[in-house]
């Protein structure tokens, strides 16, 4: 397993997969551990969350520079992750004790009310893209719940998930409550078969979230399932054009375009789409590329890996084969590393991989629409159902929109897509299952548990 620069593509550091029996080993401990986990107060445990807060705040720049190296992250938004992660642990330090608190219930008996118990050990898959990140938005609440943890990230960012443990053991976490295990997809399989594994939550690809719900579920354990988007961003013609571009282009670039909830599709109507084209080609042709450690005031830095370049490429290629028209990149720059320049593609049309398939970097497809009805329907025309947006300066309407007609888990009016602590965050159709975030998120991994009194 290699963690490799992709800027350079220079190894960094390989690693020996853990044996099973390691694996297995790990996992006894873990499950042995959670009971004194679980035994500790709400307050007890918020206080870790609050260390740990405090640690990923005092070395965000140092943590900001492994995610770069490791999977390519501009330096700024590597500290803004840092810090988004210390925002969550105290988010759920601050409220998990209410989030979980008994709720009393009317009945016929003398007294009835709803617990919330922690489950034991819960199995996360993690993704590259935002490696700390999507780790603390599952284990700040899931900790805090008290439950115990193993973690399988992914091998290009094995040196994040090892830097995460630490952390986590450092604030206060004991080792045998939270571990990462260095494993396979192969050993994956096992690891959710393990008698003490009691569910499975995963953040990645639709491919890869249907084969951990299908052993989950023959199993029967409890999962949450994060997966790929395809997100529309629909601009009507009563919208702020130079806003909805700016918006739609910051966020299609968020991460160098590697963002289940950035903007894919921007769907606008024909009478404000010219001036929204030339907008969007004006604000991606001024963003910089460059190596995130060497170079100076970076907009976009590399894809985490090379083979992801190529086949984000293909995609492009493809679409343009079917009548698809570039109208900014689309070529694989000649510079060591893996590259993609910020691209456009215009003439979208039904189809094509850029219409119908997650692009997963810096690539934005515009589709023409002839009116709004016309726009919400190519919204909706997609698997995906993660995140969506409407620009329009009639907030009702957009309003209206935005709660009835798209089809996701998160709709936002002239804003991009972004997850919050405070928000639940997840998606519907081939985007997933389940909620991460807000009081919602911390209940998924809690056995809800009716007590009656008669």
């Amino acid at each position: 397993m290699k963690s490799i620069n992709p800027a350079n593509g220079e190894l960094i550091k390989e690693y020996e997969p853990m044996s099973n029996d390691e694996i297995a080993s790990i996992i006894n401990d873990i499950n042995e551990g959670q009971e004194g986990w679980s035994a500790k107060t709400f307050v007890d445990r918020a206080e870790i969350l609050k260390q740990t807060a405090a640690i990923l705040k005092d070395r965000k720049e140092e943590l900001a520079e492994l995610m770069a190296r490791e999977m390519g992250k501009p330096l700024p938004q590597g500290i803004s992750e840092a810090e988004k992660c210390a925002w969550v642990c105290e988010h759920y330090a601050d409220n998990a004790a209410d989030f979980l608190q008994d709720e009393l219930i009317e009945s016929d008996a003398s007294k009835s009310y709803v617990s919330f118990q922690p489950l034991g050990a819960v199995f996360a898959i993690m993704p590259w893209n935002f490696p700390f990140w999507q780790l603390f938005r599952f284990a700040a609440p899931a900790l805090v719940a008290g439950n115990s943890a193993v973690l399988k990230h992914s091998s290009n960012v094995t040196g994040c998930a090892l830097e995460i443990e630490s952390i986590l053991h450092k604030a206060g976490v004991p080792e045998n409550v939270f571990r990462t295990l260095i494993a396979d997809n192969d050993q994956a399989q096992k690891v959710i078969e393990h008698e003490h594994i009691k569910a499975v939550t995963l953040t990645g690809s639709t491919r890869a979230g249907k084969a951990v719900a299908e052993k989950a579920g023959s199993e029967l354990k409890k999962t949450v399932l994060e997966l790929g988007g395809s997100d529309p961003y629909v601009v009507l013609k009563d919208a702020d054009v130079q806003q909805a571009a700016e918006t739609c282009v910051t966020s299609r670039l968020i991460n160098s375009g590697q963002s289940c909830i950035a903007a894919k599709r921007f769907i606008v109507v024909e009478d404000v789409y010219d001036a929204f084209v030339d907008a969007v080609v004006k604000a991606m042709g001024s963003k910089k590329v460059g190596d995130p450690l060497n170079d100076d005031d970076i907009d976009i830095g590399p894809m985490a890996r090379e083979d992801l370049r190529n086949d984000l490429h293909e995609q492009v290629q493809k679409s343009i084969e079917a009548g698809a028209e570039c109208l900014l990149g689309c070529q694989i720059p000649a510079r060591e590393g893996a590259y993609y320049d910020p691209s456009i593609l215009v003439n979208v049309t039904k189809g094509m991989p850029a219409y119908s398939e997650e692009l997963f970097g810096p690539v934005a497809s515009i589709i023409k629409a002839g009116d709004e009805e016309e726009a919400i329907a190519i919204a909706n025309d997609t698997d995906f159902g993660l995140g969506a947006a409407v620009f329009s300066e009639d907030i009702d309407r957009a309003q209206k929109i935005a709660a009835e007609k798209l089809e996701a888990g998160c709709c936002f009016v002239n804003a991009f897509v972004k997850s919050d602590p405070r928000l639940p965050f997840g998606g519907i159709k081939q985007s997933g299952y389940g909620r991460e975030l807000s009081h919602l998120g911390i209940k998924e991994f809690v056995n809800i548990k009716t007590e009656y009194i008669a």
